[in-house]
């Protein structure tokens, strides 16, 4: 592996046989798989660096976000949505690192339902229906067995073991995770295991979450794909360079893509491509790329100055994401508090302004006796985590979800998806991540988020969403962010199974086991423009203002290089020999769940693609 896999210093040689765009969910995957073939040449350019140590602690996930070494830090227009955030602008988080977005996200595992993939396959997809995809998914995976106690559904047939990718069933298994799914079965949907080969149909399923994580740490693509391959002669890896353009040449008739121009250091530096240039900088980066390249709508290529080199009018559009709203609820013996939290994630996480802990460890020496036991308690969690993976520390705390149609539409899948929040987090998280002020959102802000407050967050979550974005270029200049459109509740369908989804997650409280937990937290001023009262039903129109003032985006962007559109089933950029795009951005619509794990599919099947085309040979192949 060439020096340049850790900081940007220009790589031994310019030419490669393949230059993969972006080391993330997909990218990763396919510079790994390709180079297990030793005779092919390979280069993977990532804007951003390794992952920092805590990227491997799950708990830590929160952490990550607005950290601009590892997150681009966009933000979109949420247009039917979006009321109630700061300067009403949505949150898009998005990796920027080594593992992408799979080192950035809550570590679900959703691979979809069997009828998103025959849908893809019926436009413009051929060739990724269920069972040409359900291959792949099981050649990555590496499945450890649930822990006891029972109640957790596996259908081995659908999974795999050995591996890059660990998958692990929500481990702890948190009192209100256990609860959710109880509570779900009280309203007629079945505990499931939603990665199976039949999702439970329209009634769905109910599950503790399936993560990307293996013996209680992160398994993102940089640790489950690049890692063991880090060794390879044939693959450099070249970090903190962002790519500016894909070089075009005139081939024949067409277009042939002959390499990359990135920037770095302030420096400018070309690499030449023999076979294939592959672009996986995800739903927000492959567009923008396409479109600095002069691949795009003319019309507005000329707008910022860049010429067009093929006239494509769906780069960047289409754009699909999945917006969740968070229902607050008063959890007492059910929720985790902020303090249990933070005791597992080690004395760091204790220290001032926020915590009892001095702010500079050297002063812990005169700790009175109750704060040297806090400290001592806080090691030994921390430790035993970075030892044997137990403990609080490897949960993301988004802990149990339930799958299940509404019967309004799209019925070839389900439309809806409720997820839990085990905690409430705190007033920070709230205000810088999703850009929610809690004074604006809990009527009581310093006693639902203190740090032993016992707080559960209810998600219901579209998935199915009709409503399109688009991302375009501001100019010509790679280092000026996108704008990103996100255009939610356009298409009035989305604003009605929102509701339904939003009243489907009512239902699931209202049959909480045990004691139960508290009625719903309504927004003060919304509860007051509609007349709410604590403890009764909201309406339907408090529900849907509820989601207009603070949805949030779940940061499942896709759609925006879709199949059918912009690229062909093989991935290939239509019009443009030698360039293909894998990632999210190729999806031809969103699936009814999170991303991630279909990501990953991508990745796989694009590397036997173009090993395929190329005669390589790798380590295994489906097709």
């Amino acid at each position: 592996m060439n020096d340049a896999a850790t900081s940007p210093e220009s790589p031994a040689t310019d030419r490669f046989d393949v230059i993969v765009v972006g080391g993330g969910s997909a990218g990763a995957v396919i510079a790994a798989r390709l180079t297990e073939d030793p005779s092919v040449r390979v280069a993977l350019v990532e804007a951003g660096g390794t992952p920092p140590p805590h990227e491997a602690m799950p708990a830590a996930v929160a952490s990550l976000q607005l950290d601009p070494e590892v997150d681009w830090m966009y933000t979109g227009d949420p247009g039917g949505a979006g009321k109630g955030l700061t300067d009403h602008r949505m949150m898009v988080p998005r990796g920027k690192m080594l593992g992408g977005s799979s080192g950035l996200n809550y570590m679900a595992y959703v691979r979809g339902h069997p009828g998103d993939f025959d849908g893809w396959a019926a436009d413009g997809g051929k060739g990724w229906s269920y069972d040409d995809v359900l291959p792949y998914f099981v050649k990555s995976e590496d499945l450890a067995a649930p822990e006891p106690p029972d109640g957790v559904v596996i259908d081995d047939d659908a999974h795999g073991t050995g591996g890059p990718l660990g998958v692990s069933v929500r481990s702890p298994r948190t009192v209100a995770a256990e609860q959710f799914v109880q509570a779900a079965e009280a309203t007629g949907i079945p505990m499931g295991d939603y990665n199976g080969r039949d999702r439970g149909g329209p009634v769905g399923c109910a599950s503790l979450f399936q993560t990307t994580t293996r013996e209680g740490k992160r398994s993102s693509t940089y640790h489950a794909f690049l890692v063991p391959a880090l060794d390879r002669p044939n693959l450099t890896i070249i970090t903190h360079a962002q790519v500016e353009q894909v070089l075009l040449e005139v081939d024949g008739a067409g277009l042939r893509a002959t390499g990359v121009r990135y920037r770095a250091d302030g420096r400018t530096t070309t690499l030449h491509a023999d076979r294939e240039v592959v672009v996986s900088a995800g739903a927000i980066g492959s567009p923008q790329l396409l479109l600095l390249s002069g691949i795009g709508p003319s019309a507005e290529l000329a707008e910022v100055g860049v010429e067009c080199r093929l006239d494509n009018p769906h780069v960047g559009k289409h754009l699909k994401d999945h917006l969740h709203v968070p229902l607050a609820f008063p959890a007492p013996g059910v929720a985790l508090t902020m303090t249990e939290i933070a005791i597992s994630l080690g004395p760091d996480a204790l220290r001032a302004p926020a915590g009892p802990l001095p702010a500079d460890p050297a002063d812990d020496a005169g700790l009175p006796p109750e704060l040297a036991a806090l400290k001592a308690e806080a090691e030994r969690r921390v430790t035993e985590w970075a030892t044997t993976g137990k403990g609080l520390a490897s949960s993301s705390f988004y802990d149990a979800v339930a799958f299940f149609s509404t019967g309004l539409g799209d019925l070839h899948t389900h439309d809806a998806q409720i997820g839990l929040l085990a905690c409430g987090y705190t007033p920070d998280i709230w205000r810088h991540l999703f850009r929610v002020e809690p004074a604006d959102y809990f009527a009581d802000p310093d006693t639902a988020l203190s740090a032993d407050a016992e707080t559960i967050v209810v998600l219901p979550n579209p998935v199915q969403p009709h409503s399109e974005g688009e991302v375009r270029l501001v100019s010509s200049d790679v280092a000026d962010a996108p704008r990103i459109d996100l255009n939610y509740l356009a298409d009035p369908h989305d604003v009605t199974v929102m509701v339904a989804v939003m009243r489907r997650a009512l239902e699931i409280v209202d049959n909480w086991p045990g004691a139960g937990i508290g009625p719903l937290m309504v927004p003060p001023a919304l509860a007051e423009a509609h007349g709410h009262t604590v403890g009764e039903a909201p309406s339907d129109a408090l529900l849907e203002d509820l989601a207009r003032h603070y949805a949030l985006t779940v940061y499942h962007e896709a759609s925006t290089c879709r199949m059918g559109s912009v690229v062909d089933a093989d991935l290939r950029v239509m019009g443009v020999a030698g360039l293909r795009v894998a990632d999210a951005s190729v999806m031809p619509t969103v699936v009814s769940g999170n991303t991630n794990a279909a990501t990953i599919m991508i990745g796989e099947r694009a590397a036997e693609m173009i090993a395929g085309d190329h005669q390589l040979t790798l380590a295994s192949t489906v097709g």
